[in-house]
């Protein structure tokens, strides 16, 4: 504890910026995410009404249920948008300055929801919706790229997850703002809708006094006085020598390298393993059941017989050992490690999905068999918050060099609003065909995804960015001889002996 008050003190400037960082980011997906639940029957109803309005009849059930479906997934399809331009825009304009404009456009967005009831127009919440989703699959990469970069080798692993944190806590205050005590009425969901801009207003102020990341500054613009400057602001006065010449020999590797496109990242052979594991990472964690949990926790806590006023609550009750659980992944990523929290949470949850179909099988039969139901799926959820959400930002983002990274993130990021889309529009009827044992399909990804990570990621925590590229060279080149890498003092080392 004493150290990390030291290192609160010390790096005061960073953990200021990965606050700002975190809740102009990921918090604000988080909330979305979690909030359009809440507002499914009172959306549904508001466009029954301009309907009605508008044509004097009652709108077909099926039509309503093709529009709230859009109103859903459009916002994977606007992600997709979004971080397909995410590569060209960071290289070109650098990322303090996206995200400053995502925020408008974020703003925007909310603003267009806000209104939408007052002006009687349900297009405008798919409009919103969809600039929403944009917003997000920019801010994503950004948002990883940007905390991965202004970090320092020893919190490295700490401030990558500090993404996965927020991105929980505003899953929690979604759920808790969702109530119908709150805003989650039948009057005030139009401000539950529009209140995502708060947090991009709260970015859009603050950003502006951060700096861009050091390693950009140094190896894109070329300006060490900047750089020097940027590393004092965030990481104090004090003697940064070992991450300062770990910047120094990434720029040393990338001198004649050009920013690759995305073409140009996948068919370079010496990152083939770099993107076999970014690739795995991210199809784990869209199937790893966590959204089938979310979605057969209403159903179990129903048959335990709980009230159904009651199980908005108790829903709560698992978000919020979410997030604790991420609170706790920030803690221990440094002591464990990345390779461990996620081979062991992948195997950990495949275990327990096992257990949930068994008693989900066996709740007709005993009356107590719902509540190990219920017991399982938040141990679930607290397993997947402090080891592989917060594990995976963190390998994403350490295990690229500075020239790969963008367009590393875009397939990341496509992946990842692909699979938000196709499994938001494909998972209810697998549900309704396999019911419960569709838990067994994401059991056998976690099984074989930690069988993959035990026998080819390398661990990453502690090691520069050289010494990680060198590891997946053995993978990349196996019978291949690899001249060492050699590193010559230059001109560069004499602006790292000054800070």
């Amino acid at each position: 504890m004493t150290g990390f008050l030291a290192d609160l003190v010390q790096y005061r400037g960073l953990f200021q910026m990965l606050t700002v960082l975190g809740i102009g980011g990921t918090f604000q997906i988080g909330f979305q995410i979690s909030t359009i639940t809440y507002m499914s029957q009172h959306v549904k109803a508001f466009i029954n009404e301009t309907w009605l309005e508008r044509y004097g009849h009652p709108i077909h059930q099926d039509n309503l249920l093709l529009l709230w479906s859009m109103t859903v997934s459009i916002f994977g399809i606007g992600g997709l948008l979004g971080s397909s331009g995410s590569r060209y825009l960071t290289v070109k304009y650098g990322k303090k300055k996206c995200l400053l404009c995502n925020n408008l456009l974020m703003i925007v967005a909310a603003s267009i929801m806000g209104f939408s009831k007052a002006a009687q127009s349900f297009e405008m919440i798919l409009i919103g919706r969809f600039m929403c989703g944009i917003s997000a699959g920019l801010c994503v990469p950004l948002h990883h790229q940007y905390v991965g970069e202004i970090s320092p080798r020893k919190l490295r692993g700490f401030a990558n997850s500090t993404a996965s944190c927020f991105w929980t806590l505003g899953k929690a205050i979604g759920q808790i703002s969702g109530q119908r005590e709150l805003l989650g009425s039948q009057s005030l969901w139009p401000v539950l809708m529009a209140s995502c801009g708060l947090p991009a207003l709260i970015q859009i102020v603050t950003l502006p006094f951060f700096p861009e990341s050091p390693p950009y500054l140094l190896m894109h613009k070329g300006d060490q006085e900047g750089c020097k400057k940027a590393i004092r602001q965030l990481w104090g006065e004090g003697h940064h020598q070992a991450d300062t010449d770990d910047i120094m020999k990434e720029k040393e590797t990338m001198k004649n390298t050009k920013i690759l496109s995305v073409l140009e990242l996948m068919r370079e052979p010496a990152i083939r393993w770099q993107l076999y594991m970014i690739v795995i990472l991210t199809t784990t964690i869209q199937l790893c059941g966590i959204n089938a949990i979310y979605f057969y926790t209403f159903e179990v806590l129903q048959a335990a017989g709980f009230e159904e006023s009651m199980i908005s609550y108790m829903t709560l009750a698992v978000g919020l050992s979410e997030l604790v659980a991420a609170v706790v992944c920030s803690s221990i990523i440094e002591r464990l490690g990345r390779k461990v929290l996620l081979r062991g949470g992948y195997l950990v949850m495949g275990s327990l999905l096992a257990g949930i179909t068994i008693t989900l099988s066996l709740q007709d039969w005993y009356f107590w068999m719902p509540y190990c139901s219920l017991c399982l799926i938040i141990l679930f959820a607290v397993v997947f918050a402090a080891g592989p959400a917060g594990a995976t930002v963190a390998v994403r983002v350490e295990i690229f060099q500075l020239s790969c990274r963008p367009s590393a993130f875009v397939v990341s990021a496509v992946i990842n609003w692909a699979g938000v889309f196709v499994i938001g529009t494909t998972f209810p009827f697998i549900v309704e065909r396999l019911k419960h044992f569709c838990f067994l399909i994401f059991m056998g990804v976690l099984f074989t995804s930690g069988i993959v990570i035990h026998l080819f990621l390398p661990e990453t925590k502690g090691k520069s960015i050289v010494e990680i590229t060198e590891e997946f060279h053995k993978l990349n080149f196996k019978k291949k001889h690899l001249p060492t890498m050699t590193n010559h003092p230059t001109e560069d080392y004499t602006f790292c002996t000054r800070l």
